[in-house]
């Protein structure tokens, strides 16, 4: 079994800060997953697979992250792969059990889901890319493994071992955060010693000041905390524009 580099997510994925503003984003329904979708100002063949954490891309704060992607000049898609049942359902005991049994019906249901946004969404000249926080992490780089993106991102991830990153087949940014339990610095340095093995094209973000979770639940009121989730997105966005001319 290959070494775990990011663990599962812990109980500090369940807290944050709620953040306020209006998404702009629509949900629908794509390959049997609710999707929200956020759409650029302009027509493009750019696209984004927004991979969430435990809290959904239903959730307000990834609604806006989400949007402020799209605004970049990229469709933003983000399925809902928890089916409505997300975190602030599991305030409580039996969190991480609720987290274990979340990930096959995830896993099952992700195939289908991508096929209808390459039905929908595919062209000769699209060009996919994915983010993924903390739980989504897996789903990208399976996708960067596979052919199916031409770049993806991490942010605080979970759920990762030795083999994604020895598989590792596209462009990877990793944005994380100093302190982070299930994605330690061991864990980066290994993730990084194996990268630099394999010359893989990658980019490392680390952030001082923050935790797990500032990417999305960061509290904006502290000037460390939102700054590092604001250029987190910005270095997530440039990162993508590299790869999507």
């Amino acid at each position: 079994m290959s070494p775990t580099l990011a663990s599962a997510p812990g109980s500090c994925c369940f807290s944050g800060v709620k953040h306020v503003g209006t998404p702009v984003g629509r949900v629908e329904d794509l390959g049997g997953i609710p999707t929200y979708i956020s759409d650029p100002p302009a027509a493009t063949q750019k696209v984004i697979l927004f991979l969430a954490d435990v809290w959904s891309p239903l959730f307000v704060n990834n609604k806006l992250v989400q949007d402020y992607f799209a605004s970049c000049g990229y469709v933003v898609l983000g399925p809902d792969y928890f089916f409505g049942d997300s975190a602030p359902n599991h305030d409580g005991p039996g969190r991480q059990e609720w987290i274990d049994n979340s990930r096959k019906p995830a896993i099952d249901a992700f195939p289908a889901w991508l096929d209808a946004v390459k039905g929908k969404y595919g062209r000769e000249n699209t060009k996919y890319c994915a983010v993924g926080y903390c739980f989504g992490a897996s789903f990208v780089m399976d996708l960067c493994s596979d052919g199916s993106v031409v770049a993806g991102a991490l942010a605080h991830p979970a759920f990762l071992d030795e083999d994604h990153f020895e598989k590792l087949d596209r462009p990877l940014l990793l944005s994380c955060a100093e302190e982070d339990h299930t994605f330690p610095l061991a864990s980066r340095r290994r993730a990084e010693d194996i990268m630099v093995a394999r010359k893989s094209t990658y980019h490392f973000q680390v952030f001082s000041g923050v935790k797990h979770g500032f990417a999305v639940r960061c509290d904006p009121a502290i000037d460390t905390q939102r700054w590092a989730k604001e250029e987190s997105a910005r270095g997530i966005v440039r990162w993508f524009d590299r790869f999507t001319v």
